[in-house]
């Protein structure tokens, strides 16, 4: 009986005492940079605009300058988001050379302008699409849907498919939307 009450209280005792870390420091949340919601790993959830995007091999552009425009955890959060995602050959069409000077860490701030002007803060579904239809866009600008014989347009570009995130709606479209220039 002395020898179970003296395990008992070991075990309590080593229970109670304060654990030592086996964390290294540079492991600590504190040293890394926040990720949000793009940092939870998780595949049994519906996957957000930005892991459906990447999950794309025809959208790898436009994930890559997601990530140069630095947009990446924006994109993740909770929304919810209306996206027109350019496909590759979409991006393909722009003059040569565009896509490569955007990419540019001194260009961020129009490539982020132009990533802003492909984003609707709020869930448009298809259902709701009336012709002529006007969206302000996150970057401040306006695109005008279009909707004629089952066709979607956005600013004349075609939707070519619809996809539901858990954040949002996401229309691959077959243009790169260019705003406006600023007044």
């Amino acid at each position: 009986m002395k020898q179970i009450l003296s395990i008992a209280c070991l075990v309590t005792l080593i229970s109670c005492s304060p654990q030592q870390s086996t964390v290294k420091e540079e492991e600590t949340s504190a040293s890394k940079p926040e990720a949000g919601q793009s940092g939870v790993l998780d595949n049994e959830s519906e996957r957000n605009v930005v892991q459906i995007a990447a999950g794309s091999a025809d959208h790898s552009t436009l994930v890559t300058a997601v990530k140069a425009g630095e947009l990446v955890i924006a994109l993740s959060n909770a929304g919810p988001f209306t996206v027109f995602a350019p496909t590759n050959e979409a991006f393909n069409k722009l003059p040569a050379g565009t896509v490569d000077d955007l990419l540019k860490p001194e260009n961020k701030s129009k490539l982020q302008d132009i990533l802003q002007y492909h984003v609707y803060v709020g869930v448009i579904s298809e259902s709701i699409i009336s012709d002529g239809m006007k969206l302000n866009q996150v970057n401040g600008g306006d695109v005008i849907l279009g909707k004629k014989d089952g066709k979607l347009t956005v600013n004349g570009a075609n939707v070519l498919g619809i996809i539901k995130a858990s954040n949002g709606v996401i229309y691959s479209i077959d243009a790169v939307l260019l705003p406006p220039p600023s007044k």
